[in-house]
């Protein structure tokens, strides 16, 4: 037995107590007469003392003792002379009386793994040493917290009625609105399987199999570039789907889920259910984002009519957008500056017009001498221009303006600390378009092809695919879309009219989605379902801004595993096996 007591348990009570305990080296003082050494382990950290004079410990193991080498050590627990009410295990210490090397380290570490400044250590540096990485105590506790928010989702879900069962990772392509990642076949050559972008047809599949309430956590696969808030190739989600169920029968399960989460694992306050719902369009008027963050005070208000007579060509034939921003005069230039200088850099605006309005109600600044008093009368009826606040003016094409209205929104309030803190603000995100145009020009699907037209077969045969909207919905946590999902489209026709509007023949939809239109010929119940982010979720459990740092092994910006050195070459033979050929480009 290597331990009979953790690190973090002994306390005054075991005073007297012969222990053995085993960990890493923290910390080591030498100080002549004695020394001391934190030893650490996944529950806490307990002091050992060794006297100089202890001819039990050979002196040849302790010249070899190094930090975050792994030490058992044997000794009777005693009151500390100097307690450290900081942790605790800080009344008492071990006197040593056998120590041993159970695992050694070199002397030189790549970086000190728990330092206040190990944010400041190059990240793929962290990630090609993460199983260091991972014993720093922050980042150590993220995954555990991880662990305890998979229970309680877990948990929830039995309660709620549903039954987890696995769906296959070697699956078919998809289109889910990303590339797929292929698994080339060796028994069928020049055929490939697809790791799954979602359990998205396997789900609907249990449904029409007779299952009421199907979830998983489920690994999903996906090539697509990192960002800060989404992780490079694969990611976890709850996928879960219901049996007999409309859009509000899963809103009222997401809000369960996101609330008991919110509230087993933080002490922030949390939006009470149901949360807030807001209109896709609604949201991309007021907040230009489909995943706004509702701490922001700040709304962005449309003053196209106000300005379509002001002489000013910046704004002309234009959509003119507004941001209020209350106490806002008291800002200085420099202030405007920044802004107008972030509007051209990083949200891709022409420009940035603003102005401010001071006690007396007086307006300065930016294009103040376009205000003519009869347009500051009417924005002020309008917006709520008042004494002490300022304005900021966004014009562009409708989309474009939006685009650029929503990055400032979010700048604004960032800049200024308007955020409320401590708090997890939710909405749900509804009636999205069914179709949107793609770079291309062609009519491609917005968000889940598999989703139930709003207005059913009707509106597919007598509506501008544009104009159509779908039973999908998004859940938004303080900025970050954290779940997504719809109400299924289970009607074989109404699937193939779906598709062959985004450009699909029936014979493609039988062909790419064979099981799923082969299935629905033999009686499909109205389902719905969604998937809450598993990786987004913990993160804003960990207060984290970086989803790199809740994943225990992941990718870099680049989407390499630097630890076991993924993506690499592979032998000859084992492409030949799977029938693929390397075709060097030329340099």
């Amino acid at each position: 037995m290597y331990r009979n007591h953790n690190c973090g348990e002994l306390t005054i009570k075991n005073v007297g107590e012969e222990v053995t305990i085993a960990g890493w080296v923290q910390k080591i003082r030498n100080l002549g007469s004695m020394a001391f050494i934190d030893l650490r382990d996944q529950f806490g950290i307990t002091q050992v003392v060794i006297s100089a004079d202890n001819k039990e410990i050979d002196k040849a193991v302790l010249d070899n003792i190094v930090t975050e080498c792994v030490l058992q050590v044997v000794g009777n627990v005693i009151e500390r002379s100097s307690k450290n009410d900081k942790i605790p295990t800080g009344e008492i210490e071990i006197d040593a009386k056998k120590i041993e090397i159970l695992g050694k380290c070199k002397n030189i570490l790549p970086f000190e793994v728990n330092s206040d400044k190990v944010g400041e250590v190059k990240e793929d540096l962290r990630l090609e040493y993460r199983f260091l990485d991972l014993r720093n105590d922050k980042l150590h506790k993220t995954i555990l917290i991880r662990s305890e928010v998979m229970k309680t989702i877990r948990k929830k879900m039995d309660e709620l009625g549903f039954t987890e069962i696995q769906t296959p990772i070697l699956a078919n392509s998809s289109p889910e609105g990303a590339r797929d990642y292929l698994v080339p076949s060796r028994l069928h050559a020049g055929e490939f399987y697809a790791l799954p972008q979602a359990p998205q047809q396997f789900k609907q599949l249990l449904m029409v199999s007779g299952f009421d309430k199907y979830y998983q956590i489920a690994p999903c696969f996906r090539d697509e570039d990192p960002r800060a808030d989404r992780a490079p190739g694969e990611f976890y989600q709850l996928d879960f789907e219901m049996s007999f169920a409309e859009q509000e029968d899963v809103l009222k399960v997401l809000g369960e889920i996101f609330t008991t989460v919110f509230k087993t694992h933080t002490d922030w306050k949390v939006d009470e259910v149901p949360f807030k719902k807001i209109p896709y369009l609604e949201a991309m008027e007021k907040y230009g984002s489909d995943k706004p963050d509702l701490r922001n005070p700040l709304v962005i208000q449309d003053v196209t009519d106000i300005f379509e007579h002001v002489e000013f060509n910046n704004f002309k034939d234009k959509i003119v957008k507004a941001i209020v921003v209350e106490n806002g005069a008291e800002q200085g230039r420099k202030f405007f500056d920044a802004m107008t200088e972030f509007a051209v850099q990083e949200a891709g605006a022409k420009g940035l017009a603003w102005v401010k309005v001071d006690n007396e109600n007086v307006i300065s600044g930016g294009i103040a001498k376009f205000i003519t008093t009869e347009v500051q009368k009417e924005l002020e009826e309008k917006i709520d221009m008042k004494p002490g606040c300022s304005v900021f003016f966004m014009a562009d094409e409708l989309k474009a303006v939006q685009k650029i209205a929503g990055a400032i929104r979010i700048e604004i309030g960032n800049r200024l600390d308007l955020l409320e803190k401590d708090v997890y603000r939710l909405c749900y995100i509804v009636d999205f378009p069914m179709y949107e145009l793609s770079d291309e020009g062609t009519i491609d699907f917005n968000h889940n092809p598999f989703s139930m037209p709003q207005g059913g077969m009707e509106a597919l045969m007598t509506k501008n695919p544009l104009d159509i909207l779908a039973y999908q919905y998004d859940v938004v946590c303080n900025g970050y879309e954290v779940a997504s999902g719809a109400v299924r489209n289970h009607d074989p026709e109404l699937m193939v009219k779906a598709f062959e509007i985004a450009g699909y023949s029936e014979e493609e939809v039988e062909t790419r989605f064979g099981a799923l239109y082969n299935a629905f010929q033999y009686g499909t119940p109205p389902h719905a379902g969604a998937a809450p982010g598993l990786d987004r979720m913990v993160m804003l459990v960990a207060d984290s801004k970086n989803i790199r740092e809740v994943i225990a092994f992941p990718k870099n910006k680049k989407a390499r595993d630097l630890l076991m050195r993924a993506p690499s070459r592979v032998h000859q033979k084992q492409l030949d096996d799977v029938h693929i050929k390397i075709v060097e480009e030329e340099k």
